[in-house]
């Protein structure tokens, strides 16, 4: 079925100053609707025409010879599932069960953010940082490119997008500071406690 690019969940100057207007405006209508574009015109007239587009990326995650396929695929959700993960005025830490469970599998908040802020910062290359639950237990992960928890059996809760063209144009080649500003200032805890509950339900 045809996958639609999601209009952002805020205005194109809300996550400013962190993330400028300029920067989602490049980011959102031309990087990830290319992805989508591109994913739309592969499938168009083929077996996955009509199906999830979730289904399609763990179905082609271990083949080859669909890898194209494949990066657009995962790149058109992944940035899809990144826009729900910020909000204006957010970061802090979250609350009820996802706060409990962070504090059961990490031994508290604080060890959790460090590993998240670490995962994203040694991420070499492009990629993506994630939060997941993978078997029952919430972890940390870091997926290069265009690779998904999805495409791996994880369950994802959050993401931070640490390929470049998410932040150079306002961080130039200081990541980490991108990092900083998101997890503090941006993260969408509320939106990750759905997740969360969805999961365990």
């Amino acid at each position: 079925m045809t996958y639609d690019l999601p209009a952002l969940p805020y205005g194109y100057d809300a996550l400013a100053p962190y993330i400028s207007k300029q920067t989602l405006e490049f980011h959102h209508d031309k990087h990830h609707a290319a992805y989508v574009a591109n994913y739309n015109k592969a499938i168009a007239e083929t077996p996955h025409a009509d199906r999830a587009i979730e289904d399609v990326i763990v179905e082609i995650a271990k083949d080859p010879s669909a890898a194209g396929l494949f990066n657009n695929a995962a790149q058109a959700w992944n940035h899809s599932f990144y826009w729900q993960c910020l909000t204006p005025g957010g970061g802090g830490e979250p609350s009820g069960p996802l706060a409990d469970k962070i504090a059961a599998d990490f031994g508290c908040f604080d060890e959790f953010k460090g590993q998240l802020k670490t995962a994203a910062a040694t991420q070499f290359g492009s990629g993506w940082a994630w939060l997941v639950l993978d078997g029952g237990t919430l972890k940390v992960t870091k997926t290069g490119n265009a690779d998904t928890p999805i495409a791996h059996g994880q369950t994802p809760i959050l993401t931070i997008d640490v390929w470049e063209h998410a932040y150079y144009l306002d961080y130039q080649n200081r990541r980490p500071d991108y990092i900083g500003d998101v997890v503090e200032n941006l993260l969408n805890w509320n939106f990750a406690a759905d997740n969360y509950a969805a999961a365990i339900a």
